[in-house]
């Protein structure tokens, strides 16, 4: 398995490691961890919780640009390092993201932001320089 195919793997895992922070600041709410309504009570977080809330959403959000990128390098057999490179720029970008984001760390946090949206864009663009 190419590195670019096994960083897609890792980015699908951040969907579930994103939302770890969430549930930390939900059970930590009066009455803990809702899991009946537990969208409710994501809405009514705030401070950090609100945060982590945020960049979870923006982790489900950013993932199927980045996919897409993957599978147009992987299907147009762009082997290049440059493609493992942004792949790998991808995972860290979006690692930090979301603990700058939790941390209010605004202007650093939208550096990692389009760190990680230019890679995913020039995975899709791979073809045309691969």
């Amino acid at each position: 398995m190419t590195i670019e195919l096994w960083c897609l793997f890792i980015a699908g895992l951040l969907h579930a490691l994103s939302k770890a922070p969430l549930v930390k600041a939900q059970a930590q709410c009066a009455g803990g961890y809702d899991n009946k309504n537990p969208r409710e009570q994501q809405a009514a977080l705030s401070g950090w919780g609100k945060r982590a809330l945020a960049g979870h959403q923006n982790q489900i959000e950013s993932f199927p640009l980045f996919a897409a990128g993957v599978l147009v390098a992987s299907v147009s057999d762009v082997t290049s390092s440059l493609v493992s490179i942004l792949a790998i720029a991808y995972v860290i970008a979006r690692v930090l993201f979301l603990v700058l984001y939790i941390k209010n760390i605004a202007t650093i946090r939208s550096i990692a932001w389009a760190i990680g949206y230019l890679s995913s864009l020039a995975l899709l663009c791979s073809p045309a320089w691969g």
